[in-house]
């Protein structure tokens, strides 16, 4: 099962940048760790102050493992040292992964293989 984490933090516009350098730090030690496919924290070109946080992770004890362990808290610690404005993060467990495009090559919204294994 994949867990999916989406959302946004809210840094001031004189600190987000700082603050984006500052966690790039930890992200390859992140990115190591057992069950991690995805973890990046990127900024908003649209916004001063918004950074975008998604990570997909193999299951839900991978993501409680990072969760409870260092690398978590040394993240936190990092943004801790800036004015963070606001925070949105939410996650979710998918039940169903398949590719944008179908077997001809058509992007698809729907999810095309469950009509493929029933016919």
């Amino acid at each position: 099962m994949t867990v999916l984490i989406n959302g946004i933090v809210e840094v001031s516009a004189n600190h987000r940048d700082a603050a984006l350098a500052a966690a790039t730090a930890a992200l390859d030690e992140i990115r190591a760790q057992k069950g991690c496919r995805h973890y990046a924290w990127t900024a908003d070109p649209t916004s001063p102050t918004r950074i975008y946080v998604y990570e997909n992770w193999v299951s839900s004890d991978d993501l409680s493992a990072h969760l409870a362990g260092p690398c978590f808290g040394r993240m936190l610690g990092i943004l801790g040292q800036y004015d963070i404005l606001d925070t949105s993060i939410t996650k979710y467990k998918v039940a169903l992964e398949e590719p944008i495009f179908d077997p001809e090559g058509n992007p698809r919204g729907d999810f095309f293989t469950e009509a493929l294994a029933t016919s």
